[in-house]
């Protein structure tokens, strides 16, 4: 058993810190601490065809999509959302918030924290491309 750092990726409103992704474990998780400042909009209404993701709160109140509605969760609570299921989320509050995202199983769901920031100049056609190889599906 080997003990890894956590790499932490820096956004311009939200910083992901990889806390266990799935290249180390083997794919068969992904787990990922998310944090956002006050009023952020987060990731808009998209669904996975191949794993599922789930949110524990830390911190603070996120708003979160469940598919069917806009809810709100706060320090302690869960959301579990299977493949094929739209999700999405944000910070509506005026504090910050620090979460636990969850992939299963863990696909290199880091790859895609890592090139997103560069996927910003593409062309539409070039960004669904770029989100259908890492099995994001924005709606």
């Amino acid at each position: 058993m080997t003990f890894r750092p956590a790499a932490e990726i820096g956004f311009s409103t939200k910083t992901t810190r990889f806390v266990a992704p799935g290249s180390v474990t083997n794919g068969e998780f992904g787990l990922f601490e998310w944090r956002m400042g006050p009023r952020q909009p987060g990731a808009r209404p998209h669904f996975h065809k191949t794993f599922s993701e789930s949110f524990y709160v830390l911190e603070g109140e996120i708003t979160l999509f469940d598919g069917d509605e806009w809810v709100k969760g706060g320090e302690g609570d869960f959301l579990y959302v299977p493949p094929n299921r739209p999700h999405a989320f944000r910070n509506d509050s005026d504090a910050d918030v620090r979460m636990l995202i969850l992939f299963a199983p863990g696909i290199a769901r880091e790859n895609f924290f890592l090139e997103v920031g560069a996927a910003k100049g593409l062309s539409p056609e070039e960004l669904e491309t770029f989100y259908a190889k890492h099995d994001q599906y924005n709606l």
